[in-house]
């Protein structure tokens, strides 16, 4: 039976993905590349933003023109299936805790009885040369406007020796970089007396050529466990790269965020980090508009930007999601207001990017290749994460030393050495 998989969304869907692909492999499906061949078609969906949600409903709106077997996972399918099944009555629904039922779902259809299990006991298949890696599910501190906490459920955090086992077949399966992934890294442990920075250093020690990349953190969690974090990220294997994720410049939003920190702690953990790790590269999220957002609060937020000086921002407009506080709250910002502050800070840290950048022209790094880029060109990866454009043939998942000789805005260009 062939199967047509498309995944969206995050890194923790990329998990899901190679989760359903080793369980179908193991009970011989044949997964294909094009759903005009497919008997059944499997999509995990995204929830995150509206926009997100509209691509979403376009992608079942058309694969409902195949008249196949189709089965919706991922956070849609977690607290949206009455609008799924709007469009498509018959299609499945199986929430991404339950994708373990993937092959019970389509032998006996719904109507199969759930239960829970961890995913580090599940049946893998890896074919790139970057593996995500869950190490928790879920999330204890509800942000005011996040539905993916509502989607995933309270947090689960899973055995390290789970854990090692899952980076261990990715590695055996010619893995090279391994993402460690959750809704939020650092709340790793909060639930068993354990911490991420006792996890890092556990896998470290896993042998093997391989780097590590630590998925986003909450400053709020950060906070708990900061000493250990910063400890665990010591080991060469892992990547000086942290996603970070302040959402805003104002302590009073941060607050109806429900963010439990302030800019003084998120400063105070930035500042850590640089001190043990000084060209760590930072990437950052900042949602724009939120409800009430004064221009004041907004300028604080281009403040914070330009005093952090991120390598990365990622900027999104407010988006109300279905049942959260936040689509409750008054203060609605005009929509025009709202484009014409992302625009700014879009400009500001654009141009903060690309100075940053400038700054490694010149410099000699050990890069590892991770994929195929435009034109031909192979991306690789510095030690602090930076993204590295070669025109030179050479393999993927290679260890290569280069020489930086151009730089943009999103990466750097280098020449083998």
């Amino acid at each position: 039976m062939n199967i047509y998989i498309e995944t969206y969304g995050c890194t923790a869907n990329k998990c899901d993905e190679s989760i359903i692909k080793g369980i179908l492999l193991k009970h011989f499906f044949k997964i294909i590349n094009h759903v005009e061949k497919a008997d059944i078609i499997i999509i995990l969906t995204c929830t995150v933003i509206n926009t997100t949600e509209q691509r979403m409903l376009s992608r079942l709106r058309y694969f409902k023109n195949f008249k196949k077997k189709i089965i919706v996972t991922g956070c849609m399918a977690s607290i949206q299936s009455k609008l799924i099944k709007s469009i498509l009555p018959d299609s499945i629904i199986l929430p991404p805790y339950y994708i373990h039922h993937i092959v019970d779902i389509i032998n006996e259809g719904e109507k199969i009885k759930y239960k829970l299990i961890d995913k580090t006991k599940l049946s893998k298949y890896f074919n790139e040369v970057t593996a995500s890696i869950l190490i928790s599910e879920g999330c204890d501190f509800s942000c005011s406007y996040c539905i993916t906490s509502l989607a995933r459920g309270k947090l689960r955090s899973f055995p390290i020796n789970e854990i090692k086992r899952d980076i261990d077949l990715a590695l055996m399966q010619g893995c090279k970089e391994i993402q460690i992934t959750s809704q939020d890294a650092s709340s790793y442990g909060l639930n068993s007396k354990s911490n991420l920075g006792i996890l890092l250093d556990n896998i470290c020690k896993i042998r093997g050529e391989y780097r590590i990349r630590v998925g986003m953190m909450n400053p709020y969690t950060v906070q708990k466990n900061l000493y250990p974090i910063i400890d665990g990220f010591n080991d060469d294997k892992i990547f000086k790269f942290i996603h970070l994720p302040v959402q805003s410049g104002d302590d009073i939003i941060l607050e109806k965020m429900n963010r439990k920190y302030n800019v003084t702690d998120f400063f105070n953990i930035i500042n850590n980090f640089k001190k043990k790790f000084p060209r760590i590269t930072i990437s950052t999220d900042i949602i724009v508009g939120f409800p009430t957002e004064t221009v004041e609060q907004f300028n604080k937020s281009i403040n914070l930007i330009e005093k952090l000086r991120p390598d990365i921002v990622n900027i999104t407009r407010f988006s109300a999601r279905p049942n959260t506080k936040a689509k409750k709250f008054s203060g609605r910002i005009k929509t025009e207001d709202v484009k014409n502050r992302s625009r700014l800070l879009s400009k500001i840290s654009k141009e903060i990017s690309y100075n940053n950048n400038k700054l490694h022209i010149g410099e000699k790094y050990r890069v590892l290749t991770t994929k195929i880029g435009k034109n031909k060109t192979i991306v690789g990866r510095t030690d602090n994460y930076k993204p590295v454009i070669l025109k030179e043939e050479i393999g993927l998942g290679k260890f290569i030393k280069v020489e930086i000789t151009q730089s943009t805005q999103n990466y750097l260009v280098g020449i083998i050495i």
